[in-house]
């Protein structure tokens, strides 16, 4: 193995003085840890896995090969004898961090050429991902290849609705902290109790074929300086957000389950931020406002108590024909963004809920077609939950700061919620 990029001690200063936010458990509950080689789940994500299952979550375990590669000279019956060590180790591991060892799944893929199949790969864990709302992959910019190759399969199988994750490894040896690769906008912390972080090194050391000298007298596969980047009180994940769209099929499900997903209609959520976008509107009366991703027309029903005119879409028929219900005077058509479904220009744009599913490509087509109907001295509110969808690209406050950032618009008003961003603009 190759000298250690970064000591320890530098990783430790260098993330002591970043703020790093706490991992957010809340709502997760079948959550699916993929590791390209067993230890991998236990090196970058034993802390974490036992900390979701302290809060509920049910967890499991997708390992993608054996590691029987991890002394190459090894010849097949040394290779063979090397695979069923490494399972066994898992399965004392997956022990000592108190999960189920019934709850793991071994795919047999070659160590050591993972990417080859990589498409397969793919297909596979797409049906055994459906049912995760969380799903936790290798760091796809790892410098191991089985690793970015399993992140990246993993990445590409996950269900739309799940929120997604990574964990670097050999990062922390490899790679240093000025390295520009590592997406720190990203990153998160997750902390560990003592108890938890003894558990973990409990199970790291249970893969001792990886951490003593090998077979033919090679040297560790993980060896003492490898081992100090896991022995800290907290483990750094990164947020893998979609880059596409949200998809509208995703949105098409979920109003053929429910009528009101979002409750709209009954949510004191819903219903304060309501009344706060009302609140918020500078002007008493406009002439024509635009409302993209009206969904059931709760909010598009106030507005037309506020315009002459209101134009308002969204991309799900469902949802138009009760927003057609619910405001009877609005115009309301189906469309998505970009398209803006009408060139007409207007003095009120309220955009909520809508901008964090948006592609970057996609944001900015959107950005410049509405811009161009909004008339000079004419208002933009933008009204969107704080928390990260797992269906977005980008959070509440990314979306907002596309807004600060372009020229077009001045700022006239922020409120920061607990739960909820409200900024509105004057078009220049």
């Amino acid at each position: 193995m190759a000298a250690p990029v970064t000591d320890e001690r530098d990783w430790l200063t260098f993330l002591g003085e970043r703020d790093l936010p706490t991992f957010d458990f809340s709502g997760l509950r079948r959550v699916v840890v993929l590791a390209a080689h067993p230890d991998d789940e236990t090196l970058g994500a034993g802390g974490l896995v036992q900390v979701l299952h302290a809060h509920g979550a049910a967890v499991s375990l997708i390992v993608v090969s054996d590691g029987e590669a991890a002394f190459p000279a090894l010849d097949p019956a040394g290779r063979t004898e090397l695979a069923a060590t490494r399972r066994q180790e898992l399965t004392a591991a997956i022990v000592a961090l108190g999960l189920d060892p019934d709850a793991v799944q071994l795919l047999g893929l070659p160590d050591s050429a993972i990417a080859e199949h990589e498409a397969d790969l793919t297909k596979q864990l797409e049906e055994l991902l459906r049912d995760a709302d969380c799903v936790i992959v290798p760091w796809p910019g790892d410098p191991h290849p089985d690793h970015a190759a399993v992140g990246r399969a993993g990445l590409a199988a996950a269900p739309v609705h799940a929120h997604r994750w990574s964990y670097p490894i050999w990062a922390w040896h490899w790679m240093g902290t000025g390295d520009a690769a590592i997406p720190w906008r990203n990153a998160v912390i997750c902390p560990l109790d003592e108890d938890q972080r003894i558990r973990k090194q409990d199970a790291i050391h249970t893969f001792e074929s990886q951490l003593a000298t090998g077979p033919l007298g090679e040297d560790p596969i993980v060896d003492r300086s490898m081992l100090t980047h896991f022995d800290r009180p907290f483990e750094v994940l990164f947020r893998e957000p979609a880059t596409a769209s949200a998809p509208i099929e995703r949105f098409a499900t979920l109003y053929a389950a429910q009528q009101d997903p979002w409750h709209t209609t009954h949510s004191w959520y819903e219903r304060r931020k309501r009344a706060l976008i009302l609140a918020c509107l500078p002007a008493e009366r406009y002439h024509r406002i635009l409302e993209p991703a009206c969904g059931i027309g709760v909010l598009t029903k106030h507005l037309t108590t506020r315009g002459d005119h209101v134009i308002a879409f969204d991309p799900v028929e469902a949802a138009v024909l009760r927003a057609r219900a619910a405001a009877p005077t609005a115009d309301v058509t189906v469309a998505a963004l970009p398209s803006t479904a009408t060139q007409q220009p207007v003095d009120l744009i309220v955009l909520s809920e809508i901008l964090y599913y948006l592609s970057d490509d996609d944001l900015q087509a959107s950005l410049d077609h509405l811009l161009q109907l909004l008339e000079p001295g004419g208002h933009l509110l933008a009204a969107h939950w704080r928390p990260w969808a797992p269906e977005g690209p980008r959070d509440a406050a990314a979306a907002h700061q596309a807004l600060r950032d372009r020229p077009e618009l001045e700022q006239l008003l922020e409120h920061v919620d607990e739960e909820f961003l409200v900024h509105v603009f004057v078009r220049r």
